[in-house]
């Protein structure tokens, strides 16, 4: 039997169970050029905000594989991810997350490709440019995750294993 929890997701539970925990599981991948960072602003509800390329990732898909096709999505470029920086559980109202941020190097710009919907445009910004921008940040894990990487925390891909 499929269930569909309180936040939308569907969880394999049996007759009787109860309703099982399940927060959406994001990547998002923090990519740096010259000292700056790259990020998005898109509209959400209505709203522009400021975010690193970052999406849900998708059932079977590895979660590497996930950051370099949500950075590709959302900015035209291809990216290297090249380690893990953290992994931040985050929750708001009745909506959990559990968004794994990855170092990523900026490999080749697609200048043809059209950015998924929602994405207004791409910007690179120093840490302190994304500051002053703070009211603007999707969440606090846009510049939680920033602080991360510029800490120099860097976990090895090698730790993130699929079994199938």
């Amino acid at each position: 039997m499929v269930r569909i929890s309180a936040m939308n997701s569907p969880q394999n539970t049996t007759p009787g169970e109860p309703e099982r925990f399940a927060p959406r599981v994001t990547v998002a991948s923090i990519v740096e050029r010259e000292g700056k960072f790259l990020f998005v602003e898109e509209r959400v509800a209505g709203k522009l905000v400021l975010n690193q390329p970052a999406g849900h990732l998708d059932a079977g898909e590895l979660l590497v594989d996930a950051a370099a096709r949500e950075t590709l999505e959302e900015t035209a470029w291809h990216v290297r991810v090249d380690a893990l920086v953290c992994i931040d559980q985050y929750t708001v109202g009745a909506l959990a997350f559990l968004r794994f941020a990855f170092a990523a190097t900026a490999l080749e710009f697609d200048a043809h490709r059209t950015l998924d919907t929602g994405i207004e445009r791409t910007v690179w910004l120093s840490r302190d440019e994304l500051v002053q921008r703070r009211a603007q940040h999707r969440s606090p894990l846009v510049l939680a995750g920033l602080d991360a990487y510029l800490a120099g925390t860097r976990v090895p891909l090698s730790l993130l294993r699929w079994l199938k």
